[in-house]
């Protein structure tokens, strides 16, 4: 009975299913048909015209009489009057002929301002290198790099330099000490 129970079910499934396929049949892929074919003659395809495209006219180059660009002698002649305005523009260069003094011996981060006191009315600078202490005043050459004192003050000396640049050229480069001050040490045996 049971088993009897279950195939009427079973059947009765198989039954519904086949009702619900049957009413998707052919008579609503002809009402769809129908609206599509409504819709394509109703709708009307618009399009906008291309304008033509632009005519192209080439550019012409007639080099003639004209002078090329990368023609050698002309390019040595830019570079003769360059190096004539640079001599001319450049009157910044060492006197090599002169006489070295001490202090150019030196790099000039090892030369170190530690004082600076008058001397005739013009200020003297006190500067210490390799355990030597040196006087120097305004226009006396101190580091290896054509250095000229121009202006001694109580806290700096100030100095300008003679260097070449990357395109060999001497240029004058603006330098200075600062006055160096050493902090005072603690005493020894004092107490806290």
């Amino acid at each position: 009975m049971r088993h009897s129970a279950l195939g009427r079910t079973h059947w009765a499934s198989i039954g519904t299913c086949a009702v619900l396929l049957a009413g998707c049949g052919a008579s609503d892929e002809s009402q769809l048909r129908a609206w599509m074919s409504e819709v394509k003659q109703s709708t009307h395809v618009t399009t906008q015209p291309v304008p033509p495209p632009k005519e192209f006219t080439p550019f012409v180059y007639e080099s003639g009489g004209a002078v090329e660009p990368f023609d050698p002698q002309k390019i040595l002649m830019a570079v003769a009057r360059q190096q004539q305005a640079r001599a001319s523009a450049s009157a910044v260069k060492p006197d090599l002929e002169r006489r070295r003094e001490v202090l150019e011996g030196f790099p000039l981060d090892q030369i170190h301002m530690v004082g600076m006191m008058r001397k005739g009315g013009n200020n003297v600078a006190l500067v210490e290198t390799n355990g030597s202490t040196h006087m120097v005043r305004v226009g006396n050459y101190i580091g290896q790099n054509f250095g000229v004192v121009t202006r001694i003050t109580e806290t700096e000396l100030v100095l300008k330099e003679i260097v070449q640049d990357a395109a060999g050229e001497w240029v004058e480069r603006p330098a200075k000490l600062e006055l160096q001050t050493v902090a005072a040490a603690p005493q020894q045996g004092s107490k806290r």
